[in-house]
């Protein structure tokens, strides 16, 4: 067992990794954490393994969920399943044949359905996106710090953009979601074709249209095709939901998509350093920037997309 332990940097905001195995890996929290936060991680850790246990037991053999073994109250540890292959990414999915990236989108699409209707579905009611952003900390930006990194033209851009999203409202229902679905919470194996799903941390009810238009199925272009593929497995008699050519779910789709990308610009915006320290927050100033304009880009690209 010795060769196959090692000690691991941060796993995430609040755990350290003590170990990997072959199958398990066990977790405590941050060494740095007093009793109370320790108290609070264990609170969440038991609250997490409900969640796994719940969408665990729907036994749904076209995805995996490793399994949270036990919580260890006296010595703030718990020992999970390992996923086994690697972070979702671009790339992995590009090297795949159609036939195994035809097998993820129908996985996927089979693990929302099952989160959202692990529990009750809620009615439809009025929903405005912005409140899903750091909305004021995007608008600051704009108007206050922006000129000093960009050009005007592209102020402009990021004002409209602000502008639109701002304003932006559509109906929709409250369902039990993942809330955190990314590269690094979905991992596949090519060995075994299996897809795993981790880090339950954030599941709670979000609007039902956050987890299908998420940030893995955006990066990975699949969205659309998750989306076709969820409405034929979900239960038609709990909601109903309109098919890809409606002109409301057009607009729902592209500010979905908006909201993701506007959330790593307004966290790239609150890294930048007005008078940076060293050269090293010089470089961190122009990486950011460069990384914004990239977003920006993928605004325009958008836009066009969606007005054909």
């Amino acid at each position: 067992m010795s060769d196959k332990i090692k000690n691991l940097k941060n796993h995430g905001r609040e755990t350290y990794a003590v170990y990997y195995g072959d199958e398990f890996v066990l977790k405590r929290p941050l060494p740095t954490f007093n009793d109370v936060a320790k108290n609070a991680w264990l609170a969440k850790q038991h609250a997490t393994k409900k969640i796994i246990d719940e969408i665990r037991s729907v036994g749904n053999p076209l995805y995996n969920v490793p399994a949270m073994k036990f919580v260890n109250d006296d010595e703030y540890q718990i020992l999970e399943e390992r996923a086994p292959g690697e972070p979702l990414t671009p790339s992995v999915y590009a090297r795949l044949t159609r036939r195994q990236q035809f097998e993820i989108i129908n996985s996927l699409a089979s693990f929302l359905v099952d989160m959202n209707e692990l529990k009750p579905i809620g009615d439809l009611e009025h929903h405005k996106i912005s409140h899903e952003l750091k909305f004021s900390r995007l608008d600051n930006f704009i108007e206050n710090k922006m000129s000093i990194w960009f050009t005007t033209a592209e102020i402009k851009q990021m004002a409209h953009i602000r502008d639109q999203i701002g304003t932006f409202e559509y109906d929709t229902r409250l369902a039990w979601s993942h809330a955190d679905l990314n590269s690094g919470n979905v991992l596949y194996d090519t060995l075994s074709s299996k897809l795993s799903f981790i880090d339950f941390a954030e599941a709670s009810y979000k609007y039902i249209y956050r987890d299908i238009f998420a940030p893995l199925q955006i990066e990975l272009d699949i969205y659309k095709r998750v989306y076709e593929t969820y409405c034929q497995l979900h239960d038609k008699r709990l909601y109903t939901m309109p098919g890809l050519k409606n002109e409301n779910l057009r607009e729902i789709m592209k500010y979905r998509i908006m909201v993701v990308w506007l959330r790593r610009f307004i966290k790239a915006a609150d890294d930048l350093r007005v008078t940076p320290a060293s050269q090293k927050g010089i470089n961190n100033n122009m990486e950011k920037v460069f990384f914004m304009r990239r977003q920006m880009q993928n605004f325009i690209n958008l836009e066009q997309q969606f007005s054909k």
